[in-house]
Parts: C-alpha cells; sequence; structure tokens
C-alpha cells in the first residue's frame, strides 16, 4: 500500500495530461476525459510514457469527471471513470517498469462552480457530484484518489468527505495558491493547512498556477505548519503562444534542477503539472532520484481556521467573542425567536470589529429547532465574517450540523469529562476535525481542587488519543466558579489554569464573566480576574470584546508583557495613532449607514436602511452618495488583499439589495435608472467552469452596467454575432483550462476581424499578462475587480 512509503521515500507523481492532448489533436471544446472511451491508445500511451520516465504514481484521465459535467447516458460518468482508471493499468502492463509498483490516482479537479453563498451550488451537491466519482473509481481498483487543483477551502471539504466517507483508499489534495499564497476565496496556508489536517488527509500540498521556483516560498509556509507528507507539483513555468500553439517557457532541465531544491526542502511527492511532458518528469526523477527526503516533523500549532484566516494559540491569549448567545440576553433570544438573522450578524460583526479573533455561536433555546438554526447561522456568519467560528451547543445534533457545513476548521464548546460527553462528541472530532474545549467536570460534578480538576483534564486528553484526536487539539476549560458563592473559586481556577497549561502542555480557555455573578460592579471583578488569568496561562478568554474595561484589561497586558512588538496595538487603540477599524456603530441593535452595511454585506439591513433613506433623498443621490462609494472601498480593499472574495461577493449582494429599492420607486415615478452600455461575457467553447465569469458579471452589475452573459462552453460564433447584433463595444472572454485557450484566441481572431471596433478583455487561472498580449486580448484582467475598472475607462472615460 502506497502509505507504508508515504513519508519514507521520495515518491513521484506525473506530469501534464491535457497539453499533450492537444498536441495529439485534442479539438477546442472536446472534454479530455472523453477521449479515455474514443481515442483509448492515446491515453494508454501517455500513461505509459510518464510510467517509463520513472512515475510511480499516475492520475488517471478523470480530472473533469463529476456528475455535473457528466450526466449524458450515452458517455455515462461511470464508464468514463472505470475505463480510465483501466487505462493506467494497461499502461502500466505495458510498460518497462523493472519491477516498480504503479499506483494508479484517480484525479479529481474542481467542479467549476462557487459554492453558496459565493455561488448557486449547495455544499451537499458538491459533496454527492465528489460521491459519485469516488465510488466508482474504488470500484475500478483506483490505489488512491487525488483531488488536485481546488482554489475554494469549501468545495475542497465536500470533495475531501466524500472520499473519506465513501471509501477506504488514501486521499492526497493539492490546492492552488497565487503568488501572495491564498486561495481564490482568500485562505491562507495555515487556514488550508488546519482544515486539511483535521479532515485527516493523507498528504498535502501544492500545484497548478505557478512555476516550480514561484512555489519555493509557499512550499516553505506549508512546511512550517503542516504535519503532513508535502506534495508539489509546479507548472512548467508561464505559458506563451508560438506559432500558434502553447509553450512553455521552463525547460526539463531547468524543471528538474529546481524541484531537487524543493524535495531538500522537505517535499516528500513530486511531479508536474500543466505544461510538464514525460520529458520534464524524466529530467526530474534522474536528478532527484537519490535524494533522501526530511523525515516528518510534528507541527503543535493549535488552529483553527474560517474560509480566509487561521488564529493559532499560543504566546498571547486571544479573544473569543461571547455575544452570539442568547443566556443572560433578551434581545438576542428575542432575534432567534424572531428569526432575525440580521440582528446575529450585526454582532458578529461589532465584535470582530472591536478586537474577536473567534468568535462563539450560541442558538439553543427550547422554542427554536436548534439544529437548523445552528446550521443557518454559521452559514450566514461566514458569508460577513473571516473570522473562526466556536461551535457552542450541547446537543449532538446540532453540532454535527454545524460542523459539516463549517468551511474551516472551528472550534467546539465542549466536551466534559463524563463518558456519555466523550462517547458523543469525540466521534465529531475524529471526522469533521477541530479544536475541542474540555470541560473539568464529570459524572461527580466539577472538583472543588485544582488536582481535581487536572486530573479530568488529563483523562479526557487519554480518551481523545483514543480517537487519534492530538494533545494540540484540546483546549481545557479548568472552569470559572463565582466568588460570590464558592470564595475560594478563583484561586483554585487560577491554579488549575497554571498546571494544566504547564503539566500538561495543552493550552486553556475560560468563561472569564462566569466570576463575578451575583456582585456588584461586575467588569471591575471581571477585568481583574482575567489579567490575572492570562498571567497563569490563559490561552483564550471568552468575553465581551466590546466591554471596555476587559479591553483595556488585554491591551495593558500584552503591552507589559512584550507580547505587543514596540506596544503598537496599544498605542494604536488609546493615543489614536492608528484608525479603528470601520465599525458596525456599537451594539447590534444601533443604526448602521448604508455604506457601512454593503460593505459588510448585509442585505436585510441594506434594503431596510435604503427604504428609510428614499424618503428624503433621491434615488440617484443615494447610488452615487452611498452605493457606488462603498463599493469602490470594498473593491480597493479587495486589490490591496484586505478583503478577500467571498466579503467582496457579499458586498454586492447587499448593494444589489439596496438597488432593487431604488430601482422599485424609480419605477413607480416613471423614471428608470439609467443603463450604462452593455458588455458580453462568455467561458469559452470547450470551458464548463464558470467561476470567474460570473464573479465578473455580479460585480459589473453593481457598477450598473448590463451584461449580456452568454454562459459556458460558448463557440466564437455566437460571441461575435451577438457583439454584431447588439453594437457590443466590450467582451469579457474566461478561461480556466489550459486545453481551452486556443478557443480564447480563435474566438479573438474572430472578432478582430468582424468587429474591430469591439475590445476584449480577458481573464482565468492559466492566463497571464505576457499570454494575454500573445493571443491579441486588449486587457488582461487579473482579478473581477480590474475588469471593472478597465469596463468604466473604457466605457466611461473614468
Amino acid at each position: 500500500m502506497i502509505l507504508d512509503r508515504l513519508g519514507k521515500e521520495l515518491l513521484f507523481f506525473d506530469g501534464g495530461m491535457g497539453t499533450l492532448l492537444q498536441a495529439e489533436g485534442l479539438k477546442p471544446g472536446e472534454l479530455p476525459e472523453t477521449w479515455n472511451m474514443t481515442h483509448p491508445e492515446t491515453v494508454i500511451e501517455i500513461h505509459r510514457k510518464y510510467i517509463e520516465a520513472g512515475s510511480d504514481i499516475v492520475l488517471a484521465n478523470t480530472f473533469g469527471a463529476n456528475a455535473l459535467k457528466f450526466h449524458d447516458k450515452s458517455c455515462s460518468l461511470k464508464d468514463i471513470v472505470t475505463v480510465a482508471v483501466g487505462h493506467v493499468k494497461e499502461a502500466a502492463r505495458r510498460a518497462e517498469t523493472n519491477g516498480r509498483r504503479i499506483y494508479t490516482a484517480l484525479d479529481i479537479g474542481p467542479t467549476g462552480k462557487l459554492l453558496k453563498p459565493m455561488g448557486d451550488l449547495d455544499f451537499e451537491e458538491a459533496y454527492q457530484a465528489f460521491r459519485e466519482v469516488v465510488k466508482y473509481g474504488e470500484e475500478a481498483g483506483a490505489d488512491l484518489i487525488h483531488i488536485e487543483t481546488m482554489s475554494d477551502t469549501y468545495e475542497l471539504k465536500a470533495a475531501v468527505l466524500a472520499a473519506k466517507e465513501n471509501t477506504d483508499l488514501p486521499v492526497f489534495v493539492t490546492t492552488i495558491f497565487d503568488e501572495r499564497g491564498k486561495l481564490l476565496t482568500g485562505a491562507d496556508v495555515p487556514a488550508v493547512t488546519a482544515l486539511l489536517e483535521g479532515l485527516r488527509v493523507d498528504a498535502m500540498g501544492i500545484n497548478c498556477g505557478l512555476g516550480p521556483r514561484q512555489m519555493l516560498p509557499i512550499l516553505e509556509e506549508i512546511l512550517k505548519y503542516s504535519s503532513l507528507p508535502i506534495i508539489v507539483k509546479p507548472n512548467a513555468g508561464l505559458p506563451k503562444q508560438v506559432d500558434g500553439e502553447t509553450v512553455y517557457d521552463v525547460s526539463p532541465e531547468e524543471f528538474a534542477f529546481v524541484m531537487q531544491e524543493i524535495v531538500r526542502k522537505g517535499a516528500a511527492v513530486i511531479g508536474g503539472c500543466c505544461g510538464t511532458t514525460p520529458e520534464h518528469i524524466h529530467a526530474m526523477i534522474k536528478l532527484c532520484r537519490g535524494i533522501k527526503i526530511k523525515p516528518l516533523e510534528p507541527k503543535e500549532w493549535t488552529m483553527v481556521s474560517s474560509y480566509g484566516q487561521a488564529v493559532c494559540l499560543g504566546e498571547g491569549s486571544k479573544i473569543i467573542g461571547e455575544r452570539i448567545n442568547p443566556t443572560g440576553k433578551k434581545k438576542f433570544k428575542q432575534a432567534l425567536k424572531e428569526h432575525d438573522l440580521d440582528y446575529i450578524l450585526r454582532e458578529g460583526i461589532t465584535q470582530q470589529d472591536k478586537g474577536a479573533h473567534i468568535l462563539d455561536v450560541n442558538v439553543g433555546l427550547p422554542d427554536i429547532d436548534e439544529t437548523a438554526m445552528m446550521r443557518e447561522v454559521v452559514t450566514e456568519l461566514q458569508s460577513v465574517t473571516n473570522l473562526p467560528l466556536q461551535i457552542d451547543t450541547v446537543d449532538v445534533n446540532a453540532m454535527e450540523a454545524a460542523l459539516r457545513i463549517y468551511n474551516g476548521k472551528a472550534m467546539v464548546n465542549s466536551v466534559s469529562g463524563k463518558q456519555e460527553s466523550m462517547d458523543a462528541v469525540f466521534p465529531l472530532l475524529q471526522k469533521y476535525g477541530g479544536v475541542v474545549i474540555g470541560l473539568t467536570l464529570d459524572e461527580k460534578g466539577i472538583p472543588e481542587t485544582a488536582d481535581g480538576r487536572v486530573k479530568i483534564a488529563e483523562q479526557i486528553i487519554a480518551e481523545a488519543a483514543k480517537y487519534g484526536i492530538q494533545k494540540k487539539d484540546i483546549v481545557i476549560d479548568v472552569l470559572c466558579m463565582t466568588i460570590s458563592s464558592e470564595p475560594d473559586g478563583a484561586r483554585v481556577t487560577l491554579e488549575a489554569l497554571k498546571r494544566v497549561r504547564e503539566e500538561l502542555g495543552v493550552h486553556t480557555v475560560l468563561g472569564v464573566s462566569n466570576i463575578s455573578f451575583g456582585l456588584p460592579s461586575r467588569p471591575v471583578i471581571n477585568a481583574a480576574f482575567y489579567t490575572m488569568a492570562m498571567q497563569n496561562g490563559l490561552s483564550a478568554g471568552i468575553i465581551n470584546p466590546s466591554s471596555e474595561e476587559m479591553m483595556k484589561s488585554y491591551y495593558a497586558f500584552h503591552a507589559l508583557m512584550n507580547l505587543d512588538q514596540n506596544c503598537e496595538h496599544y498605542i494604536a487603540q488609546y493615543a489614536g495613532a492608528a484608525p479603528a477599524a470601520p465599525s458596525a456603530t456599537g451594539a447590534a441593535g444601533s443604526q448602521m449607514q448604508l455604506d457601512t452595511a454593503i460593505e459588510k454585506g448585509l442585505k436585510e439591513d441594506a434594503h431596510r436602511i435604503t427604504m428609510e433613506l428614499a424618503k428624503t433623498k433621491a434615488p440617484l443621490d443615494i447610488i452615487n452618495e452611498y452605493l457606488i462609494p462603498a463599493l469602490d472601498h470594498v473593491g480597493k480593499g479587495f486589490e490591496t488583499g484586505t478583503v478577500f472574495l467571498p466579503q467582496l461577493l457579499m458586498s454586492a449582494e447587499a448593494a444589489k439589495a439596496a438597488f432593487s429599492v431604488l430601482k422599485d420607486i424609480l419605477a413607480a415615478s416613471g423614471s428608470e435608472v439609467e443603463k450604462k452600455e452593455k458588455v458580453v461575457l462568455a467561458t469559452v467553447k470547450g470551458d464548463i467552469h464558470d467561476i470567474g465569469k460570473n464573479i465578473v458579471k455580479v460585480l459589473l452589475e453593481n457598477y450598473s452596467f448590463e451584461v449580456v452573459d452568454l454562459g459556458k462552453d460558448v463557440p466564437p460564433e455566437l460571441i461575435v454575432e451577438t457583439v454584431l447584433k447588439e453594437n457590443i463595444r466590450l467582451v469579457g472572454l474566461s478561461a480556466l483550462m489550459t486545453t481551452t485557450v486556443v478557443s480564447m484566441e480563435e474566438t479573438i481572431r474572430q472578432l478582430k476581424k468582424q468587429a474591430p471596433d469591439c475590445k476584449v478583455m480577458v481573464g482565468g487561472a492559466v492566463l497571464n499578462q505576457e499570454y494575454a498580449d500573445m493571443i491579441g486580448a486588449d486587457f488582461y484582467g487579473k482579478d473581477a475587480m480590474q475588469s471593472v475598472y478597465y469596463a468604466q475607462k473604457l466605457l466611461q472615460g473614468k
């Protein structure tokens, strides 16, 4: 089995498939996977060449094979997968292997769609699409599943769960990072690592998007955080057009030279992606074969993550915002009963603005369906904040529902030392990953002594180990007993806190305000105890970040203990050295400005505030004074990397909600919003990925451009016909696959010939400025906002 060798010796993947099929005659618009049926000998021969070049792991030609693409009975998904796996095995039989074991990998790429709430694909629909293909792959005899070229952690999670829940095969995963070390939807290396290690994949890494040299800094970052064997599969550099053909600028010799450095830095499995050939793989293996890989080093990071960032517990203390919890909060209870989700979202945004690192989410009330509400609140919160969430519930069904659809590695509150509790919660952590809070109470209650609480903590850690849950994924809550009824409560808690951190080597958490129940001037007691707890090793405090006393304690402690370099955060907070983050203006129930609602992605608030503003302001004034400036502010944040794709799209949705109000008012008065010029968008022939196109569409519409969306897999002739018929001055073309860039070039050629006054902007993962220039594009949009700015400049003279 491959797992017996993984991480112990250097293993070799194969290289690219699509560009080699193109060289053999794959036409623009043809799906490479269909060649398994129509050109079996060609596919087998490519596999054979890679095997004879030295590849240990060969990818079946199934990258795009999923139920969303292949649902025609005449060319069924099962047949394609079965035949594809068989081709690798046949190639291994034919090849000169010198006795080497060849592993057949079921290759799984992205669906080409964005998942809700950013896109239109439901998480469980994505799961089912992947579930079908992995089952067929295992039945056909695949040795492992390789999920690759993923740019969204949510889709990635759906694919991994499908593989883990429906097969017994090893699961390898690689994602596509840009040069900043980010996925398309914003995740950084620690966030991806936390998610994948929590889901217990067998190996992780990076592929596609970049050449080998550009991958080096990302590899170093992965090695810093990951304990898993690392996979690196670069492109053969950047694509270029030479004499009408796509070529890549890194030669086999140069590729092999850099891959040597990649192995020495710590990669355990290497191969190639777009543009690499059997010659690249042969040169790589020849140069790297004798290198002894670095032994795996367990990393002890305690990490929780969201779609956009990871939070590591360690030096200093983190803040877990406590406000999304009905306990003692009349307004919050009312919001839950009335299904006022925007109130809950405002609480989350306010806490983030006030400095929270993680948000506690508790929606348990006797009168509501907690499982349904938890699922909904977690989904909606993740559409407006990129903070990791703490799933806080005693309902195991609600806990699992949240963990399943959570986009990241959650904190879980909680498990106790009761056997019943551990039996229920630990299997969920084993399956979905997470950092669990262990409460030091058992069937006998909460021990009165520090010794008793430390002993329960030890029992929780030992029981968790039976499920493969490591100490780094356990955080202990030694529990605060209010000093009004337990005079020795604070002292015992602080002693237990220190001992758990120092003797057991695990991180700690406390619900700090519990210490002061029943006392006057509670913030005074809370703040003092919070400082003492941090001094005794508190890794994270569950507090109200809107409490001035608690935040003074937090900032002062970190400054005093030299955990705040040059007192930067303290100075920024209390001397005005840096502007505060834009706030949702105080408590969740306070009035909010329209531009803030749009920037934060609060659709219902944007709709409500616009209705109020329209009573005193003209619709066009609202558009020009609020909507457009708010979108511009978010767009600039997206450009500079402070705002990520989910936030960008949610802001666009909030702006759309506001705009719909104004559109109705104008229509009722007999007026209309002035429409700007039409822009045609299309994903080129042969490419069924419409993520990029749909993002650009949403943004252009928010800037009041009229978009003619021709969809995906669009032939050049239809695009040209539409441009001539509608008198279009700007076309946007998207391509995600290397094999379909030729379709983009042909579309541009026809447009230049028949509609020379029409400009063409292009975008997609396989493109860059040089390549765009070579195929005759007028503009290359590195991201969606760049396309909007180009449209404004071209069509409005801005």
